[in-house]
């Protein structure tokens, strides 16, 4: 009884032949499990379908709007259309992508299903982030081209106003007497100086000069603090409008009230629209967040689908 069945290696090694479970155990080994062409090819066809549904919405959303009262689509409707139109986008970019990465990919013969399917939602997983980084980067370099080419178009303009709004502000900060700004103080400061009648001249002795410095103060006093407004600068800021537009001390006093009113609701007015604007990009985030994940899920699921595919074909 000394002759004893030898082992699979055994005979292996005294036969000169391969064991073919130890081969494929070491072509595993040495194989990598990312089929990164099939993931590159997913992404470029995810891009793509980003990028063009994105134009297809935008010219949509674009030709639905008016600037007339009463025409196009509500501010509302444009909203939730883009939201449902951003995930469908997401869907069907990452659910092709996804797929194509499944199908793509090479043949696992070797494994077992649990890490083949592991897999395949790996692939698509890096279908999905590959094509949003992807997509990021060409909006982003879309968007600075725009807006650089914009602010250079209106550079003029804005610095016009710029220069015509600061002019204004400093004119109340630094004492400047330019009596020609068309600041948002200045304004105020008219209302606050038209006179009682048309012709009135109540104070014939005054000079252009004298008037535009008295304006300049007003303007200043505005600018220190037409919210809170001290008692003092209140009483000679009436005494100023007095003797320049023929009313009464407490006419001026309800002067300065009704422009310190329509400067707060100025003020609540920006408030709001920053508010509104505040609002619209927090959703706006909140929903891009969800359609990405949901594009994340549909490109992992579309490529089990396509590499179940992928493996049910034989030659």
């Amino acid at each position: 009884m000394a002759s004893v069945e030898p082992t699979l290696a055994g005979r292996s090694a005294t036969s000169g032949m391969h064991d073919p479970f130890t081969t494929d155990i070491g072509n595993e080994a040495r194989r990598s499990g990312v089929s990164w062409g099939a993931v590159i090819a997913g992404a470029v066809v995810a891009t793509a379908l980003s990028l063009s549904f994105l134009l297809l919405g935008t010219g949509l959303g674009f030709s639905a709007v008016s600037p007339w009262a009463g025409e196009g689509v509500s501010a509302e409707g444009i909203g939730f259309a883009s939201i449902i139109w951003l995930i469908l986008v997401h869907i069907i970019a990452g659910a092709m992508g996804g797929y194509l990465a499944g199908r793509l990919r090479t043949q696992w013969t070797d494994l077992h299903t649990d890490e083949v399917f592991f897999r395949d939602t790996a692939h698509g997983f890096l279908v999905w982030a590959l094509s949003v980084v992807v997509t990021a980067a060409l909006l982003v370099s879309a968007s600075t081209a725009i807006i650089g080419s914009t602010a250079q178009a209106g550079a003029s303009a804005v610095g016009a106003a710029a220069t015509t709004g600061g002019a204004a502000m400093m004119a109340g900060a630094n004492g400047q007497t330019e009596g020609d700004a068309t600041g948002p103080l200045d304004y105020f400061a008219d209302i606050l100086f038209r006179p009682e009648r048309a012709r009135a001249a109540p104070d014939a002795g005054a000079t252009d000069s004298d008037r535009t410095a008295m304006r300049t103060e007003a303007v200043r006093i505005l600018a220190r603090g037409w919210d809170d407004m001290s008692d003092g600068d209140r009483a000679y800021l009436a005494q100023l409008i007095a003797q320049n537009t023929g009313v009464s001390q407490s006419q001026a006093e309800n002067r300065i009230r009704e422009v310190q009113a329509q400067m707060e609701e100025l003020e609540m007015q920006a408030r709001q629209v920053a508010d509104e604007a505040r609002s619209a990009m927090a959703k706006l985030s909140l929903w891009t967040f969800l359609g990405l994940l949901i594009g994340a899920f549909s490109a992992s699921f579309a490529a089990t689908i396509g590499g179940r595919q992928r493996d049910s074909v034989h030659y």
